[in-house]
């Protein structure tokens, strides 16, 4: 499994690279008192100004991109599953270079809750993220599946193992 969001936080915390260039674009008031990056204050920065957005995104994406085509790659060889959880698959244009598409979705506020829940953050912030995405029902018309959770954890799980066993059916 490659996970983009854990692979962006581990550019933040360990690419020297990234993180100069980081530093160099949003100045030291993103700068912890450890001297990494203090990733509230730049999410602050980046969901307030979808220019500011771009700017990280255009320092990350290239770097997200070179870990998941290496992982990919490596799955080619061995001729194995991957799955790949990219957030923003869409609005990077990414969704060729896979063989399925899946978009989990639920609803506007079920998504809200479970960010502000998981990651500590506020109702407006959670807004401002999920606004800078591409719409919902873009994602669904342009997916080759949906999986529909509004529901708890374990019940996504439930209709994972569904498709998973739908996917061995059809792949092998």
């Amino acid at each position: 499994m490659f996970d983009a969001d854990a692979a962006a936080r581990d550019i933040l915390e360990a690419d020297p690279e990234a993180l100069r260039l980081v530093r160099e674009t949003f100045g030291e008031q993103v700068v912890a008192p450890g001297g990494g990056i203090d990733r509230g204050r730049l999410r602050e920065i980046v969901f307030r100004d979808s220019s500011e957005r771009a700017k990280l995104e255009a320092i990350l994406h290239p770097s997200i991109r070179e870990r998941w085509l290496r992982v990919a790659e490596s799955f080619r060889q061995c001729r194995g599953w991957l799955l790949v959880d990219i957030p923003l698959l869409f609005e990077t244009s990414a969704e060729s270079a896979f063989e399925a598409v899946v978009v989990v979705a639920c609803a506007a506020k079920t998504q809200r809750d479970r960010i502000v829940a998981e990651r500590g953050l506020t109702a407006e912030v959670a807004d401002r993220m999920i606004g800078s995405q591409q719409s919902l029902a873009s994602k669904v018309a342009r997916a080759g599946c949906v999986i529909w959770n509004d529901g708890p954890r374990e019940r996504l799980d439930e209709q994972a193992q569904t498709f998973a066993g739908y996917l061995r059916e059809r792949y092998g």
